[in-house]
């Protein structure tokens, strides 16, 4: 393309000192704690389209141009920025990694992606100052050519002019930070089986640390060229990598986004409401039918309660951990991706393509430094503030889902190989779904029996919903309706009442500025709740225990973050109400003995309940009994007798299935021997 812009340090004075003028004074006033002008590219290209096209065809020139201008921009505060940037952002066109293609070389590009990994931050030479050893003059060269081949490089002192010897002198040396991430392609970009690919970035000066893993970004930088690393000196293969000149950050915590005049006016207003919960419930997923309870749940999750910090240096958890439980195809993965779609810092995966290394963190080769050692952050780090969705939870390896625990307790993952020992923080909240063991549930069980996954993770759970798939015409047929008008009207159909944008604002604003607090009158109706479901069984030692402390805390912490979702800086009785009826449906479904219709904490806790814990103990006792001289006995001796005491013959088979199954007892064409002798 022909050069029409003759004097670019003239054009981009005139564009800055037009433009930019207030942007130039409030940066003179903070420089240099802050050392860019972020330009729009639209601003560029309307007040000099020439110039814009030069920038985008030949961006190290006119960037430096830019420099040029802004360094001698003459202002009225005494301010010399030698050391600013002009940033451009807002290109027309945005590329995927796997877009860069022979013909971008030295040509700026916009790319779109997320970060996946981050290198150290270290310290570049881009001015080397050089010493002659004959003089002792110093000057200033390009370090590539101050390693070039011998003679490349002669004294600037004319008085000498020889071509050495010479030193570095690296004090002297004009220096910069220096900061290389990998970006790879969003899992939204692809399509069907593609692999994602990556791309490499270089980031300079004070754009270094700007981003961390997880972070949806565009990277707006020149597209550069350099050989890759090879042992056969013969191959001649090049890649592309990115030097960065602006990035912007897409998704940002919770707490970072941003929300303007205007948008808190909405926000407001929204509040302002009688019905606000109702109005946020209907907005989550509408294309799904039904689930009132889950999506106000959902909501009170994404808003969560502020962590609580001790005098002792302890800290409660404020987030709120959901599970679904339930028969396959009730549309569970629908509302998993939705909530992670609407929080700012989502990441959804699934129990068959999770690893605990993908969950948590893995130690690997340094590839964007020297080749150490690093972390490379999973699922959990990655989604630190936000939402991390764990779909078909009891699809994952018992191995794989131990890491769990600390991170959904704790909220951090400690890392402990190849020399490194590192804590991560996970402050994020668990949304995560499961599937009954045999395809549906059993209604003659309790739930936690049902799920393969182990009673000391569902106890982290500050909820549990069950959600059954059972015939209902009168259900079904509003059901029915409401998918067929999804095909039928696409444009009245699933709209909801606060837009996404909205509310996702609607919730930032919420985390950020709301931190509400227990009343007493809100004490005392969740303390009261708490000892009259303790009370069912006061007094029959034998009975088992209907709720525990850890049920407690979930429900203040489903309180409080009532209180937040409705900007009100007092839990209310109201806010008490929802917590105390939410938590009595999860109860209910999951803490219900099924044989007694009482509340029993271990069948939440330890997927066992009181009176099965008590009707295993008789059959082990039975099986002892009557094993006892000759080593072993027979199934029909122990049905009878179980039978006998008043277990069921059903109730007792399925017992010492488990029995059977856990090592206790060891089974063989009906006949019964006793492990525990062995042990």
């Amino acid at each position: 393309m022909e050069n029409k812009i003759t004097d670019k340090p003239r054009a981009w004075d005139e564009f800055l000192t037009s433009r930019y003028w207030e942007d130039l004074l409030k940066l003179a006033e903070v420089y240099p704690y802050k050392r860019s002008l972020e330009v729009k590219f639209t601003d560029l290209d309307h007040f000099n389209p020439d110039l814009a096209d030069e920038l985008l065809e030949n961006p190290e020139e006119t960037l430096e141009a830019a420099r040029a201008a802004l360094i001698e921009v003459d202002l009225p505060i005494d301010a010399y920025m030698d050391r600013a940037n002009v940033r451009v952002v807002g290109l027309p066109k945005r590329l995927l990694c796997r877009d860069i293609r022979i013909g971008h070389e030295e040509k700026l590009v916009a790319l779109e992606g997320m970060v996946r990994n981050i290198s150290k931050s270290r310290m570049t030479v881009v001015s080397l100052a050089v010493v002659c050893h004959r003089c002792g003059y110093t000057f200033f060269v390009e370090p590539a050519k101050f390693r070039a081949v011998a003679g490349a490089v002669k004294c600037q002192n004319q008085a000498c002019d020889r071509g050495g010897p010479f030193s570095k002198n690296l004090a002297k040396s004009k220096k910069v930070d220096k900061q290389v991430i990998k970006l790879q392609e969003s899992p939204e970009d692809l399509k069907g089986v593609e692999l994602p690919e990556a791309m490499e970035v270089v980031l300079t000066d004070d754009l270094v640390k700007m981003v961390q893993p997880g972070n949806r970004v565009i990277i707006n930088g020149i597209v550069k060229i350099r050989e890759m690393t090879s042992n056969n000196k013969e191959d001649l293969d090049y890649e592309h990598y990115i030097k960065a000149v602006s990035v912007e950050v897409l998704e940002r915590e919770f707490e970072e986004v941003e929300i303007s005049t205007e948008d808190e006016m909405k926000i407001k207003a929204l509040a302002a409401r009688e019905d606000v919960v109702d109005v946020i419930q209907r907005s989550i997923a509408p294309s799904i039918y039904g689930y009132e309870y889950i999506k106000v749940a959902m909501a009170l999750q994404l808003v969560s309660s502020p962590s609580q910090k001790q005098k002792d240096g302890t800290e409660i958890r404020g987030d709120i951990h959901i599970l679904l439980i339930g028969d396959p195809g009730i549309a569970k993965s629908q509302l998993l991706k939705y909530s992670t779609n609407i929080a700012p810092r989502g990441i959804y995966t699934s129990g068959k393509g999770v690893s605990t290394a993908g969950l948590t963190a893995a130690v690997v080769k340094d590839e964007l430094g020297d080749g150490r050692w690093t972390l490379e952050a999973g699922a959990l780090p990655m989604a630190d503030k936000g939402i991390c969705a764990i779909d078909e939870l009891d699809k994952m390896q018992p191995g794989d889902r131990d890491a769990l625990h600390e991170g959904l307790e704790q909220q951090s993952i400690s890392i402990s190989k190849a020399g490194l020992s590192a804590t991560l923080r996970c402050r994020c909240a668990a949304l995560a779904a499961a599937n009954p063991e045999h395809g549906r549930f059993d209604r003659s069980e309790i739930v936690s029996s049902q799920i393969k996954i182990q009673p000391t993770l569902l106890s982290r759970f500050d909820l549990m919903f069950v959600l059954f798939d059972e015939p209902n015409r009168e259900k079904d047929s509003k059901l029915a309706d409401h998918v067929l008008l999804t095909y039928y009207d696409k444009e009245n159909s699933a709209v909801p009442e606060i837009e996404p944008d909205l509310l996702r604002k609607y919730i930032a604003y919420a985390r950020k500025n709301v931190s509400p607090v227990l009343t007493i009158q809100t004490k005392d109706m969740l303390k009261e709740f708490y000892l009259g479901v303790r009370d069912t069984y006061k007094g029959r030692a034998d009975q088992p225990v209907p709720t525990t402390a850890r049920q407690l805390h979930a429900l203040v912490r489903l309180a409080i973050a009532s209180a937040r979702l409705r900007l009100s800086s007092l839990v209310e009785e109201q806010d008490a109400r929802r917590a105390i009826e939410i938590t009595q449906i999860c109860l209910k479904q999951v803490g219900t003995d099924p044989e007694t219709g009482g509340l029993d904490a271990s069948a939440w806790d330890m997927a066992k309940t009181k009176t099965i814990t008590d009707k295993t103990k008789l059959i082990q006792s039975i099986v002892m009994r009557l094993a006892d001289k000759t080593g072993f006995c027979t199934w029909e001796e122990v049905i009878e007798s179980a039978k006998a005491q008043g277990i069921a013959e059903e109730r007792a088979e399925s017992i010492m299935e488990r029995l059977n199954t856990d090592g206790w007892m060891a089974v063989s064409g009906g006949v019964i021997k006793p492990v525990y002798k062995s042990r």
